[in-house]
């Protein structure tokens, strides 16, 4: 057994699996959860998805089928609903989650982590760095996950989906990989062992891999790394086939930034779509990211969605947050939500739009500021875990 499988066991021991009922609109059932499987009276376990059941309003309760496990900011009230919590909404509404990025630093926060692990806001998690080629095979052939798993454990405690973020990407190497010298045929072996054993070790526990993680420059060149430097182009393909042998299960993503308007960027990774596919690789849909500026969000982000959609192609919202030049005002925050409905509208406007993840969900834990000098609130919630108004923007759009 796995150093992950035998963490989710003893996670599956630990569950309370006398919790009885689950209560209305509780989760009730699907792939690796191992919580309540009945309804209170009044309510019945109804299937959203594979990954989610969920108790709803109805005259008796049901068994779903079963299942394999596989600087502060001013503050507002969420708008009342029948389902409260943004996941429940994205639920309610027809997609698969709605979710947040993580990191470990963070989840010794116990009141982060409270909420985090609150599925009627978060179905869904992304590890921001812990996946990364740089944290799990420092050195060649060496493979450490000890990271990953806790994040992979948290998620499958609580009954998330979990995403892999990522494979194959530029940025966060160990210089073994980005300063080597290596033939086509060796970078092959390192790029189909690395992504065969990193997908092979969460095989089952994972929705989605973003497998390749920002292929291209700002202008739609390709970026110059190790990868393309070697190989060309092909690496992608390589990396995908590496990846759908691990785990046949899990849907496989290419993912980057600044392809949410068209232009030269979203035409070229539309191009690389199109010719993965046209070549029959295990492509299952593209991650747009989707890190805005307030007032600056593209009015053409449903037409890109749409035309990788119409290839017959997933997408999904993977690292949203919305940034301002601080200090936060009221006329700022007022636009941020604005920008984030827009988002999220967009993503409702298209059937193939599977689900959002915000990139962390409160500004105490935020990117932005150490990124991004003098602009920060990029987050749905304040550094205090206050709601902000954008999470009144994403629940409006949401309902």
């Amino acid at each position: 057994m796995t150093k992950l499988s035998t963490t989710f066991a003893t996670l599956a021991v630990l569950l309370p699996v006398v919790l009885g009922q689950a209560a209305e609109w509780g989760q009730c059932g699907g792939i690796g959860w191992s919580g309540a499987t009945t309804c209170v009276s009044g309510t019945v376990c109804t299937v959203l998805n594979p990954y989610y059941s969920q108790c709803l309003p109805g005259s008796a309760s049901s068994t779903p089928p079963t299942t394999t496990t596989g600087g502060s900011t001013p503050t507002s009230t969420a708008p009342a609903s029948t389902a409260t919590g943004l996941n429940k909404l994205a639920q309610a509404a027809g997609k698969k989650y709605f979710g947040s990025a993580t990191d470990n630093p963070e989840l010794t926060d116990t009141a982060y982590v409270a909420i985090l692990s609150e599925t009627s806001e978060f179905g869904q998690i992304t590890p921001g760095n812990s996946m990364k080629w740089d944290a799990t095979e420092p050195s060649r052939g060496t493979f450490t996950f000890t990271n990953g798993d806790v994040v992979a454990s948290l998620a499958e405690g609580n009954g998330q989906l979990l995403r892999g973020h990522n494979c194959v990407w530029y940025n966060q190497l160990p210089s073994w990989v980005s300063g080597g010298t290596f033939t086509a045929a060796d970078l092959t072996d390192v790029i189909t062992t690395h992504c065969g054993t990193v997908v092979g070790h969460y095989k089952g526990h994972i929705y989605s891999w973003d497998v390749v993680n920002e292929p291209f420059n700002d202008d739609g060149t390709w970026r110059t790394d190790v990868f393309y430097n070697t190989l060309g182009t092909s690496y992608v393909q390589i990396a995908l086939e590496a990846a759908r042998a691990a785990d046949p299960n899990a849907k496989l993503y290419i993912n980057d930034y600044n392809i949410e308007s068209t232009g030269a960027k979203s035409n070229a990774m539309l191009a690389l779509a199109k010719s993965l596919l046209a070549a029959g690789a295990p492509l299952d849909g593209i991650g747009l990211q989707c890190h805005f500026i307030v007032g600056q969000v593209p009015t053409s982000l449903q037409t890109v969605m749409q035309q990788f959609t119409a290839l017959g192609l997933e997408v999904a919202i993977t690292e949203l947050d919305i940034r301002m030049t601080l200090p936060a005002t009221d006329a700022l925050l007022a636009q941020q939500e604005t920008d984030y409905e827009n988002v999220v509208k967009a993503c409702m406007n298209v059937e193939g739009c599977v689900g959002i993840t915000v990139w962390d969900w409160t500004d105490k834990y935020s990117w932005v500021p150490g990124t991004f000098s003098g602009q920060g609130a990029a987050c749905p919630w304040d550094e205090n875990f206050n709601i902000k108004p954008a999470y009144n923007g994403i629940a409006a759009a949401l309902a």
